[in-house]
This record gives C-alpha cells, sequence and structure tokens, in this order.
C-alpha cells in the first residue's frame, strides 16, 4: 500500500482551533487541519509553512508536534505529522476549502471530520482550556 506523508496545522488562538472543510478531490466536504503533503527535500514543519501560504495566503509559526497519526484509507496509508501552530501574519483567506470555523472544546466535534483527524480530536480537546 502507497503511503502518502502530509503535515497538518493545527492552528490555535484563545483557546479555539481552526478547522477546514475540503472544497475538492475524494474527501470533499470532510472537515481536517490545513496542511498538505510534504514534498521530497522538505521537512514536515518547511511543508507546513509553504501549504498554509499557499492554502489559505497566511504566515504560521510552527510550534511543537502533538502527534503523528497513522491511518489506513481503503487505497493508501497515511502518515500525518501534526503541529500546534499559531498565525504570525495574514487573515486565513480560504483558497482551497469551501468553508472553515474556529471551534472550541465544547464543540470540537460539531463538524464531520476526516477519519484520520478524528484520532487527534480526543487528543486536542483534553489540551484545550
Amino acid at each position: 500500500m502507497k503511503t502518502i506523508r502530509v503535515a497538518a496545522a493545527v492552528i490555535r488562538k484563545n483557546n479555539r482551533i481552526f478547522a477546514t472543510q475540503r472544497g475538492y478531490g475524494e474527501f470533499k466536504d470532510g472537515w481536517e487541519f490545513p496542511g498538505g503533503k510534504i514534498e521530497p527535500g522538505e521537512t514536515p514543519r518547511q511543508a507546513l509553512v509553504r501549504e498554509i501560504r499557499e492554502e489559505l495566503d497566511t504566515e504560521i509559526n510552527v510550534g511543537e508536534l502533538i502527534e503523528t497519526i497513522e491511518y489506513d484509507y481503503p487505497t493508501f496509508h497515511l502518515s500525518m505529522d501534526c503541529f500546534w501552530c499559531t498565525v504570525v501574519e495574514g487573515s486565513l483567506e480560504l483558497k482551497e476549502h469551501e468553508a472553515a470555523r474556529w471551534l472550541d472544546r465544547e464543540n470540537l466535534y460539531s463538524v464531520d471530520w476526516l477519519p484520520a483527524d478524528t484520532g487527534l480530536i480526543a487528543k486536542i480537546e483534553k489540551l484545550l482550556t
């Protein structure tokens, strides 16, 4: 099975996290943490900075690794490095996503998360105060 390596930004502000709804592809309309594929020669942190700049026209600071999620979809294995991030500059303008929401601890489960992302939600719920 093919493995796809991606990095995901858990952008945090005032004890809320930023979630995006996919606007394309096989998982269109599912909710996820923004980010994308790690290109050859990139570190996961470099990939996140590039992806968030491309997808959301925003500069971020990539903080500590929360967890690496390993998930088997029917046609590929996903390895996803998930990092705490903060906005340095920009307004999180949606260029590829359908929608976005800031979620606090009480409404983390109010969106239909993609399967790989659900593994991180319980951990984030414990870390948000």
